[in-house]
């Protein structure tokens, strides 16, 4: 068998790969060996006797599977977190993410018109204070006080 090295190292060079990615077809040894110059190379790149292999990469298969079962749930126990319990869910995006559960639920209420307007302003002033754990919460003490306009 033929040394192919240089003719595998201008090959990487034409097609502007690495010397491992070459591709040779086996049968076409001789033509290999007989090529020289970079003309002869793109010759046989046009006939298909050399080419370029695949990247390999890593699959993401695996990763994929484990991102479903966390979003089922799974996988997320002590042993898996690292952080505090704030640094994985900050107060401030907990605190956004319930005082506009609320306000939505307060602007839907004025707009069916199940609050008149002077009520839904102080509703939402006490939101704001936090005086409301979650919109069942609001629903709740919306029901019990029989608020004016309900």
């Amino acid at each position: 068998m033929t040394d192919l090295a240089n003719q595998r190292r201008l090959v990487a060079e034409v097609m502007d790969i690495g010397v491992n990615r070459v591709w040779m077809e086996p049968e076409a040894s001789k033509d290999i060996a007989a090529a020289l110059t970079r003309e002869d190379i793109r010759k046989l790149i046009e006939e298909g006797k050399v080419g370029k292999r695949a990247i390999k990469g890593v699959s993401r298969g695996r990763a994929r599977k484990v991102d479903e079962t966390r979003e089922y749930g799974h996988r997320k126990g002590q042993g898996s977190r690292s952080g505090a319990k704030g640094a994985r869910r900050p107060k401030k995006e907990q605190w956004m993410k319930k005082i506009r559960a609320l306000r939505s639920l307060l602007c839907e209420l004025r707009d069916n018109k199940s609050i008149d307007t002077s009520t839904y302003r102080k509703l939402y002033r006490k939101a704001k204070g936090g005086e409301y754990r979650s919109r069942a919460h609001l629903k709740t003490h919306i029901e019990q006080t029989k608020v004016k306009g309900v």
